[in-house]
């Protein structure tokens, strides 16, 4: 099983991006997906997730800006990002629960301008 995200890029403040991550190989069951960064100086922290069921939960300093969104057919999550500012600069990793095991994509670094 593997994940490949993409969407990252450099963008000005107030801008936006949309980052997308798929999985693919042998796959059975997908649960929860969701969205991880890693800013400068900083641990990685969640900023959005997903459930299978649809239900949503957002990190409190991405609440109105960001969306996340699932395709199940395309085993993909989607981030949606708005009114994006320079401290959402980081490197954003994609994590889906793929039989039964967290899986990390390989991170895209976004760099938000001021």
């Amino acid at each position: 099983v593997q994940l490949q995200a993409s969407g990252g890029g450099l963008v000005q403040a107030g801008g936006s991006l949309r980052l997308s991550c798929a999985a693919s190989g042998s796959i059975w069951s997908i649960n929860d997906m969701g969205w991880y960064r890693r800013r400068p100086g900083k641990q990685r922290e969640l900023v959005a997730v997903i459930i299978s069921g649809g239900n949503t939960n957002y990190a409190d300093s991405v609440k109105g800006r960001f969306t996340i969104s699932r395709d199940s057919a395309k085993n993909a999550v989607y981030l949606q990002m708005n009114s994006l500012k320079p401290e959402d600069t980081g490197v954003y990793y994609c994590n889906i629960v793929v039989n039964r095991v967290g899986r990390w994509g390989q991170g895209t670094l976004v760099t938000i301008s001021s």
